[in-house]
């Protein structure tokens, strides 16, 4: 078993899936992964099961009921994960946004250095975004200029999601607790390690928008992030959070 599982949520992701899972077996250093279907109507979960007769022992499927969240998924993902010991629990996204090869950076700034969570920064320096317009990119970079300045957190890519954390920073974080489903998701559970002590580091990555399947933001994943970051804000204060 590998100390490190790579969690993958899933929902219509046939197009990818694949290829993803074959990006992810082909690195050097060996992860495991598990994939988190919404019962995906695609068939994507079918495709995993397949692909788990090549890659008995590394490749796990869980398959939700329904479309949840990706928030949710994430959390199935990490309590599964706990429960097998892994040490190092990363998050990336299905559809190459996220480049496989990058997990080692990652894996590094936890591993050899001094990270309990290390985030893949589309922002640390500069932006480092590939194919996403314009409005998209200076949205998703204020966003972040926002949250630092609710949060006092100092990160320069807060939704980012593609991350590692050490396990222990997955244990201390009440898991049960957590409220979000989206971009908030992400922002929520680097604050409540920020609020821990934990010590976030930030890993410059190159970040590409899907060529395949489709996007699942919607306005509501966006309202969610703008008055979320508030809330988390106020429970913090009044020692709730």
């Amino acid at each position: 078993m590998s100390d490190g599982i790579v969690i993958i949520p899933t929902y219509n992701e046939i197009e990818n899936i694949e290829a993803i899972v074959r990006a992810v077996f082909s690195l050097h250093k060996p992860f495991d992964l598990l994939i988190v279907d919404d019962n995906s109507p695609d068939q994507t979960a079918a495709k995993v099961r397949i692909l788990q007769q090549e890659f008995p022992n590394r490749l796990f499927l869980e398959v939700r009921e329904k479309k949840s969240g990706l928030g949710t998924a994430y959390v199935h993902g990490f309590k599964w994960a706990l429960a097998r010991h892994y040490e190092y629990v990363f998050e990336m996204d299905a559809d190459f946004s996220h480049n496989p090869e990058d997990l080692q950076k990652l894996y590094n700034a936890c591993h050899f250095e001094s990270g309990d969570v290390a985030i893949g920064s589309r922002y640390v320096t500069g932006v480092n975004v590939v194919n996403w317009p314009l409005n998209r990119v200076l949205m998703s970079y204020f966003a972040s200029v926002y949250v630092k300045i609710i949060t006092g957190m100092k990160i320069h890519d807060a939704t980012a999601g593609f991350l590692c954390y050490r396990r222990e920073v997955l244990e201390k974080i009440n898991l049960d607790a957590i409220k979000f489903i989206g971009y908030a998701f992400q922002i929520e559970m680097k604050y409540r390690a920020f609020n821990k002590k934990f010590r976030l580091v930030e890993v410059p990555i190159i970040f590409t928008d899907r060529t395949k399947g489709q996007s699942k933001m919607s306005n509501s994943i966006i309202k969610e992030a703008v008055f979320g970051v508030i809330t988390l804000r106020i429970r913090q204060l009044f020692n709730r959070l």
